[in-house]
This record gives C-alpha cells, structure tokens and sequence, in this order.
C-alpha cells in the first residue's frame, strides 16, 4: 500500500514538463531572414536610419537590413537562405530591424 501512495504522489513530479533552451526559440521578438546584420553603429545604418528619421540613440545591438518576416516551422514555403534573425525591437518597412540577434533554425 506504502508502494503505490509514493508511486502515485511521485508521479505528477516525474511528469512535469521542464523547459528546454534552445537556440533557434525567439521568446522575445519576431523571426525575421535578413540580408545582411550590422552593428547599429556602422556607417550604412547610420545612413538608412536619418534617411527614414529614426534616432538610434544608444542602442548598441545588431541591425537587421532588408529583413522579411518567417514562421518558426516555414509554414507556406518562407525559409531563409540568409540570415535568420530575433528581433526584439521594430521593423520599419523590412528595410531595417532593430535589436536583432542570429538564431539558428536548423534545430
């Protein structure tokens, strides 16, 4: 009787689902396939940023040029053959992504 009150109080423990890290999740932005990542500091950001009148500031993170949006899965035919990207701040028209970090999706 012992055996089975441990058995069946143990059990909920034992089933309970833990969180694995990965590193293709993107818990904190969207997924995007960029054509190029740059230093939010370069000269071409720089450039594309007053043209489109965003003040960087101080973000000192990756930038995401020419991004387009993708599906963690590639649900109706999106992959990216450049480089997929998290990015946790905003896009403006896909030409540029703020706060973007490289992920892997071949996980």
């Amino acid at each position: 009787m012992r055996a089975s009150a441990v058995f069946a109080l143990a059990l909920p423990v034992l089933a309970a689902a833990t969180a694995i890290p990965r590193d293709g999740d993107c818990n904190t932005g969207s997924i995007q396939c960029c054509n190029q990542i740059q230093s939010s500091t370069s000269q071409t950001v720089a450039q594309l940023a007053g043209l489109l009148g965003i003040d960087l500031g101080s973000l000192g993170a990756l930038v995401g040029l020419s991004c387009s949006p993708i599906s963690v899965l590639g649900v109706g035919g999106n992959s990216c053959s450049q480089q997929p990207v998290c990015c946790t701040g905003n896009t403006f028209g896909g030409l540029l992504a703020l706060g973007c970090n490289p992920i892997n999706l071949n996980l």
